[in-house]
């Protein structure tokens, strides 16, 4: 790990400007098109850049990847750097509650914080340490589409990247004033479906097996399994069935979330959830799904490469702290369980995610882009 370099000064001005071009396309998870247009943007921003670029397309389902290479043979291995272009804010937020503007040291956007403002101090370090010779090891830069739905396409190849290189860092936005990730609890996606028996409700009441009211049980079973002493979260974040008032539902469908701290967990509450079973037998419960990202936990490498960039802020004039485990999940978590260093959270700072509030601190542009760079060319 290197620690000298001269620092290029950073005109804050033309990156909130490359910032509110990536945000202004907007790009649900869901919206293949709209998600490749910012993938298109990027890739002609490459243009003339001495890199090696490949586009893997996703389609029919999801967007595609775009992954940059600097030119050196990576043969030892080298920087896998991870960013997503997708967001939760559906189209239309831009023009509505999430319009683009700054009001003195906040800029507002649908995805500004989570991630676009962080991918794109990112790409602007890239850019920079590409053009000037100043990296040391490969840089491998992957823009990936489907990140905000865990990923289903984007894993494999991050996997396939993470196994030949040597760190991993990852622009996913900083913490509670600029803290970064070095830790991140398991993510686990499910679903369940009931199947009752359907009646009239007012004149063959008991001929009825609602599914619904099965669910009903089935969600409070859910929740109890919550246990904040040992780090494990479960919620029923979406549900919906019945067909009209006056009927008893046949159908009632639910999503879980479960969030853990370590392997051990993530397999038994894995088998608890998949395990439920029907209490009205005349109900039918299928429950499926998984552990959807494993928990990244912080190894003596990733603690190596937070005290060096630790030391790298310092010597920019401000104190990077890292954040207590995170509840969200990214894909660090599995650079993570491959063993990869990985350091998390080096993204832009600000507020909101996931919100019609959601924003970015100008304040942050410049020490943020300067540590991307300076982790970039100095290390080993």
């Amino acid at each position: 790990m290197r620690e000298n370099a001269e620092i290029v000064p950073i005109d804050v001005g033309r990156i909130v400007e490359g910032i509110r071009q990536w945000v202004e396309i907007e790009s649900p998870s869901s919206d293949i098109r709209r998600v490749n247009a910012v993938i298109d943007c990027i890739a002609a921003s490459v243009e003339g850049l001495p890199i090696r670029t490949e586009r893997i397309s996703g389609a029919p389902h999801h967007g595609d990847v775009l992954v940059l290479r600097s030119l050196q043979s990576a043969e030892a291995g080298g920087i896998l750097v991870l960013s997503h272009v997708d967001t939760v804010h559906p189209v239309g937020t831009l023009s509505g509650a999430l319009r683009f503007r700054r009001e003195g040291d906040r800029l507002y956007g649908p995805g500004i914080y989570d991630m676009k403002g962080g991918a794109y101090l990112a790409f602007e370090a890239f850019r920079t340490v590409v053009q000037t010779g100043t990296h040391r090891l490969p840089l491998v830069f992957l823009f990936t589409p489907d990140e905000e739905i865990g990923s289903p396409f984007s894993r494999l190849l991050i996997e396939r990247e993470a196994r030949q290189a040597r760190f991993a860092l990852v622009t996913e936005p900083a913490r509670d004033g600029g803290k970064v990730v070095t830790s991140r609890k398991g993510v686990g996606r499910f679903e369940a479906v009931a199947t009752g028996v359907p009646a009239h409700s007012g004149t063959r009441h008991p001929d009825g097996h609602s599914a619904i009211a099965e669910m009903a049980r089935q969600v409070l079973a859910i929740e109890a399994m919550t246990d904040y002493s040992r780090g494990i979260t479960t919620a029923v974040g979406m549900i919906s069935g019945g067909t009209a008032a006056n009927v008893i539902a046949q159908h009632c469908r639910i999503s879980i979330d479960l969030r853990v701290r370590d392997e051990v967990d993530g397999r038994a509450l894995e088998a608890a959830i998949l395990g439920l079973k029907s209490v009205d037998r005349a109900v039918e419960l299928v429950v499926t799904g998984g552990m959807n990202r494993p928990p990244y936990r912080k190894s003596a490498s990733t603690d190596a490469l937070f005290r060096h960039a630790r030391t790298l802020a310092a010597a920019l004039g401000f104190a990077l702290v890292e954040a207590p485990m995170a509840g969200g999940g990214s894909d660090g978590n599995f650079t993570a369980a491959l063993g990869l260093p990985t350091l998390d959270g080096l993204g832009i700072d600000g507020e909101g995610a996931h919100t019609n509030w959601e924003h970015a601190f100008v304040s942050s542009i410049e020490p943020r882009l300067l540590l991307l760079r300076r982790l970039f060319e100095t290390l080993v």
